[in-house]
C-alpha cells in the first residue's frame, strides 16, 4: 500500500512547505487578494473619473464582471452611463487587471464619506 503524503502538516508528519504554497494560502484564506483588488479598482476608478467625480461616488462589489456604482445625483448618473461609459470601463481594464469588469451598473444613491 502506497504512503499517503501529509506534506506540511507536521502532525501528521509532513515536511516542510514551499514558502510561496504557505503565503498563497494564507493570503486566499485571509482575504488579502481580494483587498488587493478592491484597491487597486478604486485607484483605477479615481484615475478614470478624476477626483472631483470620485468624491461624488461610491464602488461597490464586482458579481459575475459588472461593476455596481453608487452616484450622488441623477445628473452624474446620466453623464457617466450615457456618455463616459465606454472610456471608463477601458480605463479600468488597464488599471485593474485583477478585476474582471465588464459592464458598470450606475444608481444614485447616498455617498458617505
Amino acid at each position: 500500500m502506497k504512503k499517503r503524503s501529509h506534506r506540511g502538516d507536521p502532525d501528521r508528519g509532513g515536511g516542510p512547505v514551499p514558502l510561496s504554497e504557505a503565503l498563497g494560502a494564507l493570503f486566499a484564506s485571509r482575504g488579502y487578494a481580494r483587498t488587493r483588488a478592491q484597491g487597486e479598482l478604486e485607484a483605477a476608478w479615481e484615475a478614470a473619473v478624476g477626483p472631483e467625480v470620485a468624491e461624488r461616488t461610491r464602488l461597490g462589489g464586482v458579481r459575475h464582471g459588472v461593476l455596481s456604482v453608487t452616484v450622488a445625483h441623477p445628473t452624474l448618473l446620466e453623464e457617466l452611463a450615457a456618455f463616459r461609459k465606454p472610456t471608463i470601463l477601458a480605463a479600468l481594464r488597464r488599471g485593474a487587471p485583477g478585476s474582471p469588469v465588464r459592464d458598470i451598473r450606475f444608481r444614485v444613491g447616498p455617498i458617505e464619506a
